[in-house]
């Protein structure tokens, strides 16, 4: 309960600085920079809890359980949401830093492949009708997806070869440049526990109701 409390602590507290606290004047950012409080921490909270659905999917291989399949399936209903929110922040970011709604970059295209990998997990759970038999797949197929996460989120993007206008990809400086003065890390490092944490409670949530669910269907 009591990290539940310092949750929305941290996120009211994230709320209220990051839009009151001073930022620094940076050309071509300018106020949008307060967007970071947000859009990295979106995607942060994913990371999170898709690898928490990693290790459930790998555990439910190695020893099968109603339980860890649960676990997994609705960590990666949970990690969807923050994806979305976090592919909608970065596109209104770059609306205004890079003067469209979206571009061909490697980091963006990378994270719209990754998300459309896990809805292809969702359909693929939903179409099939036997319980062990979507168990396992899914599994697998969850294994997959977050090694497409890896490559195409975190590895492709961060090739020297690689254009990227995203920081800290392909040659472009990363946030570090940018300034993140100590004023913005006074906010951006609660902010980034405050959304995880809610990412962790909203799985919890989920899988509390899926529980029930399987409890009244068997």
């Amino acid at each position: 309960m009591w990290w539940k409390v310092l949750c929305v602590i941290f996120l009211v507290y994230t709320a209220v600085a990051g839009f009151l606290m001073p930022v620094p004047a940076l050309p071509i950012l300018h106020e949008t920079i307060r967007n970071l409080f947000f859009h990295v921490c979106m995607w942060f909270s994913m990371m999170f809890i898709l690898t928490v659905s990693l290790v459930y999917s790998i555990k439910n291989l190695s020893k099968p359980s109603v339980k860890y399949d649960i676990i997994a399936s609705q960590c990666v209903n949970t990690g969807m949401v923050f994806g979305i929110l976090g592919l909608l922040t970065g596109s209104l970011w770059a609306r205004f830093t890079w003067g469209a709604w979206w571009i061909n970059d490697p980091k963006l295209n990378g994270a719209a492949i990754t998300l459309l990998s896990y809805f292809a997990y969702i359909v693929l759970r939903n179409s099939i009708e036997d319980e062990q038999k979507r168990s396992r797949i899914s599994a697998v197929y969850n294994i997959f997806a977050y090694v497409m996460l890896v490559v195409f989120v975190m590895i492709y993007p961060r090739l020297s070869e690689v254009d990227s206008l995203h920081p800290g990809n392909g040659g472009n400086p990363g946030f570090n440049v940018y300034d993140l003065d100590n004023h913005m890390r006074m906010v951006f490092y609660p902010a980034v526990i405050g959304w995880v944490m809610l990412s962790a409670w909203l799985a919890s949530l989920n899988i509390r109701i899926e529980k029930i669910k399987h409890q009244k269907n068997n």
